[in-house]
C-alpha cells in the first residue's frame, strides 16, 4: 500500500467518469406515472329525477367537523372522544406514520453513507515465522522466535455513494412517496367511516329513546284499557274474552319494551367501542331529542374524485404500483458504486498520526447481473400486474363512490315523501283509534275492534318515527359518501414536509338550512 496521496491525474479521471455517470441519472427507466381514466357522467341520474339543486361553488359541506350541521353538542363532545381514543383511528395514524418513516429511509438511498472506525489490537506469536524482529537461534535447529507482542493502531474513514445512474432510488422514492400520502388518504378515510358509524349509531339510539317513550306512554293506556275492561266485564257489560284480549295486549308490549332496553344496551356498548372505551364505563343519558335533518349540497360527480378519501388513497396506490415498476426494471442494468477509504495505522502510537502512517483507497465499483434464471423479468412482469390491478381498484373505488351517493340521494328523497305519507296515516290512524274508543264506550262494539285499532296506531306511530330515522341515517351515509367535507387540498405531501401529519379542521361551521323531521 502507498503512502502518499493520490496524485492530481487519478483525482481527475475518477472525477471525470463520476461526472459521466452523475449525468445519466438525469433519467429514471420506467413509465411516467398517468392518473387512471374512469367515466364519472355528466350528473347524478337521482339528481335529475328527484329535483335535486346543483351545489353552487361557494356552497359546499363544512370542511373537518362536517356533524356540526346537526347542532347537537353532545354529537359533537362524541366526536371529539372519538378523534382522541378510537382505536381503528390510532392503528390508521400509526400505519401513515410507519410510511412516512419508510419513504425517509428510501430517501436516504440519494445520500453518501460516511463512517469511521477506530481500534488498537495486540498480537504476538513465539513461534511466528513470518515476523519482521525475530531471534534465531542455531542450536535449535535454526527455528525463530518472535520478539514479543505488538500492538497495531488504526484509524479509518469510509464514504460510499451508490449513483443513481437508472432511477431506481428515485422511482423507489416515488413509489414510497405516493404509497405514504395514500396512508394519509386512509387515515381520513378511517376517521370518517368512524365518524359516520358514531353519527348513525347515535341518531338510532335517540330515535329509540323516542320509541321507547311512546311504548311507555302505549303500556299506560294499555293498562287502562285492561282495568276499564276488567271493571266492565265484572259489571257483567263484557265477555271475559274482552279481558284477556286486553292482557294480551298489554303482555305483548310489555315484551316489546324489554327488546327495545336490549336494543339499547347494544347500541350503547357500539357507541362505547367506537369511543374506545369499556362499555361499562358508558353511559349516554336520555333526553329530548327533536332533530333536523339538513339540506346537503351535492356537486357533480368529478367532485368524488376530489373529495373522498378512499377514492384518493386508490389512486396514490396505484401511483405507488407504477413507480415501482421503474425500481423492477432498473435491476436490469448496472449500479456504480463510489468509494473511498482512507486513515492512519501504525505500530507506534506515537506515529499514529505522522504522515508515513497513512494510507487511502478511491475507486468505482461496477456490479452488474449476468444471468438470474428470469428473476428479474418476473419482477417486471410482476410490478406491471400490481399495477394493473391498482389501477382496477382505483376505478372500482369511483364507480362504488358514485353507486354510494346515487344510493342515498334516492332514500333520502323516498324517505323525505315517505315522511309526508306516515305523518297522514298517523293523523287518520289517531282519529280512528278516538272514533273507536268512543264506540267501545258507548257499548258499540267490542273490546277486540278497540285493540285493532290501537294495534294499528300504534304502528303508525312507530312507522313516522322509523322514517326520522331513516332520513337522518341516510343523511350522515351521504355526507359520508361525498367525502365529509374532505378534499385532496388536504392532503399533506410527506417530502414536502416530513414531519406533517394529516389534520382535522375542528371547527363547527354555521348552521345551514334545514327541513324539520320531528314528530309530534
Amino acid at each position: 500500500m502507498k503512502h502518499s496521496m493520490p496524485s492530481f491525474l487519478t483525482f481527475q479521471r475518477l472525477a471525470g467518469v463520476s461526472c459521466a455517470f452523475v449525468l445519466l441519472a438525469g433519467c429514471a427507466v420506467g413509465p411516467d406515472y398517468t392518473q387512471p381514466t374512469q367515466d364519472v357522467g355528466a350528473a347524478y341520474k337521482a339528481q335529475t329525477m328527484a329535483g335535486w339543486s346543483r351545489a353552487q361553488p361557494a356552497d359546499h359541506l363544512p370542511r373537518g367537523a362536517w356533524w356540526g350541521i346537526y347542532q347537537d353538542p353532545i354529537l359533537d363532545d362524541l366526536m371529539r372522544q372519538l378523534a382522541v381514543n378510537n382505536q381503528n383511528v390510532v392503528q390508521a395514524e400509526a400505519n401513515y406514520r410507519a410510511a412516512v418513516a419508510t419513504l425517509r429511509n428510501t430517501r436516504s438511498g440519494l445520500f453518501p453513507t460516511v463512517g469511521t472506525t477506530g481500534g488498537v489490537t495486540r498480537s504476538g506469536n513465539g513461534t511466528s515465522r513470518s515476523s519482521t524482529s525475530s531471534v534465531i537461534d542455531p542450536d535449535l535447529g535454526g527455528r525463530s522466535f518472535g520478539s514479543g507482542p505488538s500492538n497495531q493502531y488504526s484509524l479509518t474513514g469510509s464514504v460510499s455513494w451508490e449513483a443513481d445512474i437508472w432511477g431506481r432510488v428515485r422511482r423507489g422514492v416515488e413509489a414510497d412517496d405516493a404509497a405514504a400520502m395514500g396512508a394519509g388518504a386512509t387515515l381520513a378515510s378511517t376517521q370518517l367511516s368512524q365518524q359516520s358509524t358514531l353519527a348513525q349509531t347515535y341518531f338510532q339510539l335517540r330515535v329509540l329513546d323516542e320509541q321507547r317513550k311512546l311504548y311507555a306512554r302505549t303500556i299506560a293506556s294499555f293498562e287502562r284499557s285492561l282495568r276499564t275492561t276488567v271493571n266492565r266485564y265484572e259489571a257483567g257489560l263484557v265477555p271475559k274474552s274482552d279481558v284477556a284480549i286486553a292482557q294480551t295486549q298489554l303482555e305483548n308490549g310489555r315484551a316489546t319494551q324489554l327488546d327495545q332496553e336490549q336494543e339499547r344496551a347494544l347500541l350503547s356498548n357500539a357507541i362505547a367501542l367506537l369511543l374506545g372505551q369499556p362499555p361499562s364505563r358508558f353511559a349516554l343519558a336520555e333526553v329530548a331529542f327533536e332533530q333536523e335533518v339538513p339540506a346537503i349540497p351535492v356537486g357533480l360527480p368529478s367532485d368524488l374524485l376530489q373529495r373522498r378519501p378512499d377514492v384518493a388513497a386508490a389512486e396514490r396506490e396505484a401511483a405507488a404500483a407504477n413507480a415501482r415498476i421503474g425500481v423492477a426494471q432498473a435491476a436490469w442494468f448496472p449500479s456504480l458504486t463510489l468509494s473511498a477509504n482512507g486513515g492512519w495505522r501504525s505500530s507506534q502510537f506515537a506515529d499514529w498520526i505522522a504522515t508515513p502512517a497513512r494510507f487511502w483507497t478511491l475507486g468505482p465499483e461496477l456490479a452488474l447481473t449476468l444471468f438470474d434464471g428470469g428473476a428479474r423479468r418476473a419482477q417486471v412482469d410482476q410490478a406491471r400486474a400490481q399495477y394493473d390491478a391498482q389501477a382496477a381498484a382505483y376505478r372500482q373505488s369511483v364507480l362504488t363512490a358514485l353507486r354510494e351517493v346515487e344510493d342515498y340521494m334516492v332514500t333520502l328523497d323516498v324517505q323525505q315523501q315517505a315522511q309526508v305519507v306516515r305523518l297522514r296515516a298517523l293523523d287518520a290512524a289517531r282519529e280512528s283509534l278516538r272514533l273507536t274508543r268512543n264506540q267501545y264506550d258507548e257499548g258499540l262494539i267490542g273490546f277486540l275492534d278497540v285493540a285493532a285499532v290501537e294495534n294499528t296506531a300504534l304502528t303508525a306511530e312507530r312507522e313516522a318515527l322509523s322514517v326520522v330515522q331513516n332520513r337522518l341515517v341516510a343523511s350522515v351515509q351521504l355526507i359520508a359518501a361525498l367525502g365529509g367535507g374532505w378534499d385532496v387540498s388536504r392532503m399533506v405531501d410527506p417530502l414536502a414536509d416530513p414531519q406533517a401529519e394529516p389534520h382535522d379542521d375542528a371547527d363547527i361551521p354555521p348552521s345551514a338550512p334545514r327541513t324539520t323531521l320531528s314528530v309530534e
